[in-house]
């Protein structure tokens, strides 16, 4: 790896405390980063002064060339210890910092850099610092002068800073405000950056950073914004006769769905609430936000009264749904909890208590739904058949979710609420587990339940509570010997292996069995015999009797299940909008670049 810039470069003199050059002090003394000392940066993402002395501590190697004074400077470390003082090698007229590391193998066994994320990360950081260009090389594939073709380059650089980070994060969205709200100002020591803009979509997408490092879980400049947002919507609206007083005020809730936003502050001395950065925690910050923002955010919505109309309109019609919502919502929720042990009439509940213990599984079809019920453990396993058709929850309100046929029951059964009212330790179930047809259609009624748990129970997917059933698709069978396998690689294997088993017992021609190709001749109809073996295709799991349903897929001695993880919440939010969400082009894009992956696709 390496990483260079152009600043003023890394000081090579000598420091007074540790008689050292500074550049190696750097390299390896802890707490000694550039924010040490005072007046080495205004602002600073590191906190403790270890990054870069942990990196060549770590690395098999360390090459750092510095351009400063008029002299290129170099030092090389070797596991993270000098091997010679700091030197000047030539001349420059540039000034920056050149450093290349190698990750030590003897620490990381397996290192494998992922470029998708290094790739996000740089995107980010040009984001939040306009007008500053990064680029980027992966050279991994190229082996001399004749590959220069097989290096991978990006480069990033955008002059409207994090207004075109929300134009990035809406892309392919109904856009409500053509012109996002943007507002900069510095209060103090402090500057800060707000970039707005509104969709039509049910949740928001709020990102927030100080100094360049995302705080995941929000802080103080997050509250800040959301209760000047919400206060000068509410002003601007009453000013303008567009909020009736039947209509009550707008609340935050209101004004967040389909907001996407990105809130930045730069300050000198952050209070970050763990190590990870996760949440701001300066007092400071909240006031001198909320007044920025709201004084910046009034004057937009005075001078650009088209985006006004339509952002309040959004948030206006959300905050009817919302009563919607609330009324149909509280009536399930309380029909749920009046009528006790009987739950949904289709549910068929386990004896069970412990919620840490039981399992819901969510079934495709009557006749899956009969099987499994038959073949449970009734001891900890509940049963859910699905009835009639499944909502589109990225296309449809809360408020007509939550009355829906199909879905209603889920939230019943559940018991914990939905949206921001769920509550985990209400939760009845700590497995709940999808399991429909391995076929088109029972791809599609999956996706459908992930995008509902995704959208309106985030927390049940964040907390590993989201599996999918993984159903067997081939019964081989040689006399009494039955093998499940559950992809065409396992059913080869476990078909060589029986016709060699019975070959070895004599039941067979010593001669070895032609298997080539028997993927392609067994069929998706019924069953067939090749080389002595009994192939049966599953259709769906209303093919399975009771005991092979147990056995295959829901005995925890012997089932495969999927857990349902949620390692990047941007992205999984965008593929659902694009598959799922009302703009049809995004998806025809998404279908004609990735056509060529499919594996399995039933015709």
């Amino acid at each position: 790896m390496e990483v260079s810039d152009e600043g003023r470069g890394i000081p090579v003199d000598i420091h007074p405390q540790t008689k050292k050059s500074a550049l190696e002090t750097v390299l390896t003394v802890l707490h000694a980063g550039g924010k040490f000392g005072g007046g080495g940066y205004k602002i600073s993402g590191g906190l403790h002064g270890v990054g870069v002395s942990v990196v060549n501590a770590l690395s098999e190697w360390t090459r750092v060339e510095v351009h400063r004074e008029g002299k290129v400077w170099l030092q090389e470390y070797k596991r993270g210890k000098p091997l010679q003082d700091v030197r000047p090698i030539g001349k420059t007229e540039r000034t920056g910092t050149t450093i290349s590391f190698r990750a030590d193998p003897e620490i990381f066994p397996e290192i494998r850099y992922s470029w998708s994320k290094i790739l996000d990360y740089l995107r980010y950081q040009s984001y939040l610092t306009k007008g500053i260009r990064i680029s980027i090389r992966d050279e991994r594939e190229a082996s001399g002068r004749g590959e220069e073709h097989k290096v991978t380059r990006h480069s990033f650089l955008f002059d409207s800073g994090i207004i075109a980070f929300v134009k990035f994060l809406n892309r392919g969205k109904e856009i409500k405000n053509a012109t996002p709200v943007f507002v900069e100002k510095t209060v103090g020591d402090m500057y800060l950056e707000v970039a707005v803009q509104y969709v039509d979509t049910f949740k928001e997408h709020l990102f927030a950073f100080a100094n360049n490092i995302v705080n995941p879980e929000g802080g103080t400049h997050v509250t800040g914004f959301k209760a000047a947002l919400t206060r000068i919507l509410n002003d601007y609206a009453k000013k303008k006769n567009i909020l009736k007083e039947k209509d009550g005020t707008l609340s935050s809730e209101d004004v967040l769905e389909g907001l996407t936003a990105v809130v930045s502050v730069k300050l000198p001395n952050p209070q970050f609430e763990g190590q990870t950065k996760a949440k701001l925690g300066n007092a400071e910050v909240r006031g001198a936000v909320s007044s920025a923002f709201a004084e910046g955010f009034a004057e937009f919505l005075e001078t650009h009264p088209d985006d006004a109309k339509a952002i309040l309109e959004k948030c206006l019609l959300t905050a009817r749904a919302r009563i919607a919502a609330r009324a149909a919502k509280d009536a399930v929720l309380r029909k749920g909890a009046l009528d006790g042990m009987t739950l949904p009439g289709k549910l068929a509940d386990c004896t069970s208590r412990d919620s840490s213990k039981s399992e819901l599984y969510i079934v495709e079809g009557d006749s899956a739904g009969g099987s499994a019920k038959q073949g449970r453990d009734r001891m900890f396993q509940a049963i859910l058949p699905l009835r009639g058709k499944l909502v589109n929850v990225e296309k449809t309100s809360l408020d007509k979710v939550v009355k829906s046929d199909t879905l209603k029951p889920i939230i019943i059964a559940l018991g914990a609420g939905i949206g921001e009212s769920l509550t985990l330790s209400k939760l009845r179930y700590h497995k709940i587990i999808i399991m429909a047809d391995a076929d088109v259609d029972g791809s599609h009624i999956r996706t459908l339940l992930l995008t509902f748990f995704y959208r309106y129970f985030e927390g049940l997917v964040r907390g590993g509570y989201v599996y999918i059933a993984q159903p067997p698709l081939y019964r081989l069978q040689k006399g009494k010997r039955i093998e499940y396998v559950y992809t065409d690689e396992e059913k080869e294997r476990a078909l060589a292996l029986l016709t060699k088993e019975a070959a070895a017992k004599g039941g067979a021609s010593s001669e070895k069995p032609e298997l080539e190709g028997v993927a392609t001749t067994t069929t998706h109809e019924g069953s067939e015999t090749v080389a002595g073996v009994n192939i049966q295709r599953y259709k769906g799991l209303g093919e399975m009797n009771p005991e092979q349903l147990w056995e295959t897929t829901m005995n925890p001695l012997n089932r495969q299940m999927l857990q349902v993880s949620l390692e990047d919440a941007e992205e999984a939010d965008r593929i659902f909008d694009i598959l799922m969400g009302n703009e049809v082009e995004p998806r025809r894009r998404f279908i004609q670049t990735h056509a060529k992956s499919v594996q399995n696709l039933d015709v």
